[in-house]
């Protein structure tokens, strides 16, 4: 079973693409972020006649989230829980085919500091959210399950996952307390599974459009796939699929996938 997650930056704006590459790549379950519509305009019946079954929790012009499944789905909640007023379409999680999926699209955080230097709305939220999303994983563990959370963290968990670590320094995607969290999640025993089988550095999964970075290469991986010890155990492989990255009106992320046999 091929599970794979990508930002997309607008379903809209991107699907042809995203449709080649259900297309070429064929993965049994994808886990998309960053929709920027809502159910009513999500594009089902291009995807659905590619084979897949589609579960949406929808944002107007901002956020949302998306699973897609070669098989039949149970959704179990459209939104992170443990902060009932937060209506970010941030969080999508199915069981589908033995396997309970994650799709997040975390907090991006940015600008980090007020003009005062303390710790802005933003960023507090991303703290906030990522605690939130432990106590979720911590829930889920319990179940002994093969789970994968898979998605856009927005966080690079080491330098060498960015391409400038000094100018990088007091971005929320490498603060230390942001890669406290991160690694708070991943102590649970949770795998990250790309660097199960790839620790080469600078390895990316984002390029902005903005300054030549993808020419350039001058990237961040940010985008993770977490292996419950359950999946883990049953991962067989794992990569980034930059292809996608080179195409004409791409996304500024590129899909990374990983593989169980189940």
């Amino acid at each position: 079973m091929k599970i794979a997650t990508w930002n997309v930056n607008s379903i809209k704006a991107r699907l042809p693409l995203v449709v080649e590459w259900l297309q070429e790549f064929s993965p049994d379950i994808v886990l998309l972020q960053e929709l920027k519509t809502v159910e009513e305009t999500f594009p089902f019946m291009e995807i659905e006649d590619l084979g897949y079954n589609v579960a949406v929790s929808g944002q107007k012009s901002y956020n949302g989230v998306a699973i897609f499944s070669k098989h039949p789905m149970e959704v179990e909640h459209t939104r992170l829980p443990g902060e009932p007023e937060d209506e970010q379409a941030r969080y999508i999680e199915a069981f589908t085919c033995g396997v309970r999926v994650g799709s997040i699209y975390l907090p991006n955080g940015n600008p980090t500091r007020n003009e005062d230097g303390s710790d802005s709305d933003k960023y507090l939220y991303k703290l906030r959210w990522m605690e939130r999303l432990r106590a979720h994983a911590v829930e889920l563990l319990k179940h002994n399950e093969v789970f994968v959370l898979g998605g856009d963290y927005n966080i690079c968990a080491l330098d060498t996952d960015v391409y400038d670590p000094k100018g990088f320094a007091d971005d929320a995607q490498c603060r230390p307390e942001s890669r406290n969290r991160f690694r708070a999640i991943e102590n649970l025993g949770l795998s990250n599974a790309f660097r199960v089988f790839d620790q080469s550095l600078h390895t990316y999964s984002y390029w902005d459009y903005q300054r030549g970075a993808w020419a350039k290469d001058n990237g961040l991986l940010i985008d993770h796939l977490l292996l419950s010890p359950q999946a883990a155990d049953k991962l067989t492989a794992a990569g980034i699929d930059k292809i996608p990255r080179g195409k004409e009106k791409a996304s500024d992320h590129t899909p990374v996938w990983c593989e169980l046999t189940l």
